[in-house]
């Protein structure tokens, strides 16, 4: 306490009086951030004890915006597990890049009833002036740009990959383009967005192209890989991470209840299910081949579907039985791809593919704060270790 003292008391003496009150909110945060850690890790920085729950690994450093101007905070890394502090607000960036979004749109001549009724409710005008918007955008894009450019260290055995559309204006036309998102499960059991792209369509190239710079920034150790049954999601996945694909249950009920009766689709989708009631693949791949030879008779478009999707849709089957709930489908991607739908609904028309970038790259670095600052992991690290994956 002593030594804190002193220290505070050196800074004051120190510092002018201009920067006074932001280096004393930095040198408060510091210290907050150390308490936490030696909570965490039950030890105190470079002190030797028996009772150490786990070790530092560095810091990230990050820029805090206060009333008093911006503090840059070394914010301490764990070897397992991550720290985020409390007093920083993972909802505030979001809200600029949409402020962002709708003031470029202005700059550009786009005017629409949704956005400008927007704008005029946050208080902004038509006038706002270029150099505004250029530093709020700069701020905005250089964060976002680093996380989604951040490496990606070691193994991730689950990744889920899906796409949401959002339109945009190109060359004087109004055009629909593709968001992928990226969300996988590292060695520790603890969720991260890894990545974003966006492109005309979902077409092979594009997703071989994504899955490439996913592997470039050090993506490894992928053993299943979920989504919906594009094909061009699944020739990539071959390609470039030769491991099991899942095909999303979800959405594979929904085509499989296309082709049956509108009185007989409870009948088959609860003859389904019991093969997703089974407690192991053998017994899972037994069950689907009986439910699909049952139903041939009357509805052989259903059956032949059945047969042609069994592996995919099984592949979940063959993992810890503590993971299938959250591997079988696309759901964990779902509240992301909601709130995405969410935020760039209120723009309605984004000006350009920055913007785009701008907005949902925000959303996703929020998304990941949250993840980061949330006790329990989403997978536990004693069912990850019977995978024989390497934690981080």
């Amino acid at each position: 306490m002593t030594e804190t003292t002193m220290n505070l008391k050196s800074l004051i003496e120190k510092t002018p009086d201009a920067d006074l009150l932001r280096e004393m909110i930095g040198f408060a945060a510091e210290r907050l951030m150390e308490m936490e850690v030696g909570a965490l890790t039950g030890a105190g920085y470079g002190e030797k004890s028996a009772e150490r729950l786990v070790q530092r690994n560095g810091y990230r450093d990050r820029d805090w915006n206060t009333r008093a101007g911006t503090v840059e905070l070394r914010i301490p890394k764990l070897r397992k597990g991550s720290y985020f502090p409390f007093f920083l607000e993972p909802r505030r960036l979001a809200e600029k890049a949409l402020t962002a979004v709708i003031q470029e749109a202005y700059i550009q001549g786009i005017s629409t009833r949704s956005v400008d009724e927007l704008a005029r409710a946050m208080g902004m005008t038509a006038g706002i002036s270029h150099s505004q918007v250029s530093r709020l955008c700069g701020e905005i894009d250089e964060r976002v740009k680093a996380f989604l450019e951040r490496p990606i260290e070691g193994d991730w055995p689950y990744l889920w990959i899906d796409a949401t559309y959002v339109k945009v204006r190109q060359a004087g036309r109004i055009v629909s383009v593709a968001v992928i998102v990226a969300v996988g499960v590292n060695g520790d059991g603890r969720r991260e967005v890894l990545g974003m792209a966006i492109g005309p369509s979902e077409a092979e190239p594009f997703w071989t192209d994504f899955l490439r710079q996913l592997t470039r920034r050090g993506l490894r150790g992928v053993k299943l890989v979920i989504s919906d049954a594009h094909e061009g999601i699944k020739a990539a996945v071959t390609r470039v991470l030769a491991t099991t694909w899942q095909r999303c249950r979800v959405h594979f009920m929904r085509n499989v209840l296309a082709h049956a009766s509108r009185q007989g689709r409870r009948v088959v989708s609860a003859f389904i299910a019991t093969a997703f009631a089974q407690n192991d693949a053998e017994a899972a791949s037994r069950q689907w081949r009986l439910v699909a030879d049952q139903i041939r008779p009357k509805v052989p478009k259903l059956a032949a579907l059945m047969d042609e999707a069994e592996h995919d849709v099984l592949a979940y089957m063959t993992f810890p039985v503590q993971h299938r709930a959250k591997l079988h489908s696309t759901n964990p991607l779902e509240r992301v791809n909601r709130e995405i739908k969410r935020r760039t609904e209120v723009v309605g028309i984004f000006p350009n593919e920055k913007a785009i970038t701008r907005l949902v790259g925000a959303i996703l670095l929020e998304q990941n704060d949250e993840w980061a600052v949330q006790r329990a992991r989403y997978m536990t690290l004693e069912t990850i270790a019977t995978m024989g994956v390497r934690q981080i």
